[in-house]
């Protein structure tokens, strides 16, 4: 942001009559100042700033976040500057969607994603998850099927059925939803991804479920049907009781499974095999054997607890994630911006516009909007 429209929102921001957007701007950018960029503003801006922020603070002040930054640039973050960015509404604890403040908020910007999901059953027919109401959505081969009032869907044994039926749920772009499997398994689908399983589940011997995309699982232990297998198009995952996160996507060049708590055993086509512990990633591809690294995985699954996470990442990396879920394509006009790094933390329900103005803080990259289309320039 240039010093004239940093000063016009200052200004906006003392006078209150910013709008929410302009506001929620400002102190994003504020937050984001480093000591250098602080002469930008005179010492009684900076104090004026400072006193009318301070007064949004909440009484008890969270855990300090890091900004967005780039890897190619080191400076010390002001102290307020993190002390504002404590308190700021996108990265506050509360990550539940409320799309009518959003729109206000965004007005004609394009939203974030919400919890929307196809649901297909064994027989070819197709309920839609976004707009069904909550209460029983079908039955089949001794299956309840039923979705929550905060939105989850539920599948209950109630008798054995004759035949192995198997449904699929799948999220678009802009889509992610949570479902507990028949053995009360629960997992948590992210956007552009399916999920194919037996309605069965839960009497079978080996508990087998397919996975294209990125999925969060809580595999619930059970004694006589102790197997739980996740097939991947690169890894099988065989797993007891335990938490761990899979992200399988087409469009990636190796596939990522990350275990939380418990242990797994994966293995490739290749033959290839590992046991993973808690914190390890293991990484493989069409092309690349498997190898297994230490991973923060707070990073790991930080779309399931509301938040775009990170970590040195390279801005492909970054955009590839936006346009699965803000369902945007995305355009870079040299293959050089794919390879920038940076890192932080912003609330996966800000509206596009509201990240991508925290992306160009670093003055790496610069995007414009055409409709559902990002361009990426520099």
């Amino acid at each position: 942001m240039n010093d004239i429209k940093a000063k016009a929102l200052l200004r906006k921001y003392a006078e209150g009559s910013s709008t929410a957007e302009e506001k929620l701007l400002f102190e994003q950018w504020y937050a984001s100042l480093n000591n250098t960029d602080h002469l930008r503003l005179t010492e009684t801006e900076l104090e004026l700033a400072e006193q009318e922020m301070l007064k949004k603070l909440p009484v008890v002040v969270p855990e300090k976040t890091k900004r967005l930054r780039p890897y190619t640039i080191t400076a010390a973050a002001a102290a307020i500057g993190f002390a504002i960015a404590a308190g700021l509404w996108w990265y506050k604890p509360d990550h539940k969607i409320n799309n009518s403040n959003i729109e206000v908020q965004a007005r004609n910007n394009i939203l974030p994603g919400d919890n929307k999901a196809i649901l297909t059953l064994a027989d070819g027919s197709k309920i839609s998850l976004t707009e069904a109401m909550k209460g029983e959505l079908a039955q089949q081969a001794g299956v309840s099927i039923t979705k929550t009032r905060d939105g989850q869907l539920v599948y209950q044994v109630k008798g054995r059925g004759s035949k192995v039926v198997y449904n699929t749920i799948q999220t678009p772009r802009g889509g992610q939803h949570q479902v507990i499997l028949p053995d009360g398994s629960k997992v948590w689908l992210n956007a552009a991804s399916w999920l194919r399983f037996p309605s069965s589940l839960a009497l079978a011997t080996e508990r087998k479920v397919e996975l294209r995309g990125e999925a969060y699982f809580e595999i619930a232990h059970k004694r006589k049907h102790s197997l739980f297998v996740v097939v991947t198009a690169n890894q099988e995952i065989e797993v007891l009781g335990t938490h761990f996160n899979v992200n399988s996507y087409a469009d990636e060049s190796i596939a990522r499974t990350t275990l939380l708590e418990g242990a797994v055993r994966l293995s490739t086509p290749a033959g290839q095999s590992y046991v993973l512990k808690p914190g390890q990633q293991a990484v493989s591809g069409k092309d690349q054997p498997l190898s297994i690294r230490n991973v923060d995985v707070s990073v790991v699954v930080d779309w399931k607890e509301g938040l775009f996470v990170f970590n040195k990442e390279s801005l492909e990396s970054i955009m590839r994630k936006l346009s699965r879920w803000y369902d945007v394509d995305v355009v870079f006009e040299n293959e050089q911006l794919k390879q920038q790094l940076f890192g932080g933390k912003v609330s996966r329900f800000s509206t596009v516009a509201e990240v991508l103005d925290v992306l160009e803080l670093t003055d790496l990259a610069h995007f414009k909007i055409e409709g559902r289309r990002i361009m990426v320039v520099k």
